[in-house]
């Protein structure tokens, strides 16, 4: 019964709820429209890499490569911590200013996973010529500046070897810039529900028997509508 009085209230105020309605929508209608595509998410690219110690670096009995195997994970393990630390982009931005290039370092982002002992680097930058000269920077650091950071390295640069490298594309814009047009219409009805259910609250007239016996008044009878 509270969910019919809840309706009726809202189909009679049903105005309330079109105005914040409508008004958010002439806001949100030029996104909904625009069908050009989206750069603000910027571009993107990934490497994946394997690692190992330098073999000369590594005990292992004759025959045994138990040791090699272990050793690769426990490197690109390091290294997937490592790349997505500040001195890394440090020295990524030093190698790219030894060049002649300049980029925005706070605007170079770098992601790394280790999933099945595989090294993946997830770079992204508003632009593609600068994503596209960080990442042969990032390349060069990660195969021939290790042994600088990892004291465990024994003063060699890990054997990194590059298996693949995606395109540089257009990464998507956030889900939340891609949905804001429907957001903003979703939160326009949810002002003009509520406008509605605060002009009921402060309206004293009673328009139908339920209301009346909603405050515990006792109808006796009423007037058929002609």
């Amino acid at each position: 019964m509270e969910l019919i009085h809840l309706a009726r209230v809202l189909l009679r105020r049903w105005w309330l709820i079109a105005i914040p309605t409508v008004i958010a929508a002439a806001f949100a209608l030029p996104g909904l429209l625009d069908r050009a595509p989206a750069s603000t998410g910027g571009y993107g690219t990934v490497i994946t890499y394997s690692a190992v110690q330098a073999f000369e670096a590594i005990p292992r009995s004759e025959g045994d490569y138990q040791d090699i195997w272990l050793s690769s994970e426990y490197t690109v393990n390091a290294f997937s911590e490592w790349v997505t630390g500040g001195r890394f982009k440090d020295a990524v931005t030093l190698a790219l200013s030894e060049q002649g290039i300049t980029i925005n370092p706070a605007a170079l982002s770098i992601a790394a996973d280790n999933e099945r002992s595989v090294g993946e680097i997830f770079l992204n930058y508003p632009d593609s010529t600068g994503l596209e000269a960080a990442a042969t920077a990032v390349i060069d650091v990660l195969t021939t500046r290790s042994q600088e950071f990892f004291a465990q390295l024994g003063g060699q640069p890990a054997r990194v070897t590059l298996l693949d490298q995606t395109p540089i594309t257009a990464a998507p814009p956030p889900i939340v810039d891609r949905f804001s047009p429907l957001l903003r219409i979703g939160l326009g009805l949810l002002a003009g529900i509520g406008l509605a259910v605060l002009a009921h609250l402060f309206d004293p007239a009673l328009r139908r028997r339920e209301e009346v016996e909603m405050m515990g008044v006792r109808v006796l009878s009423n007037i058929p509508k002609r």
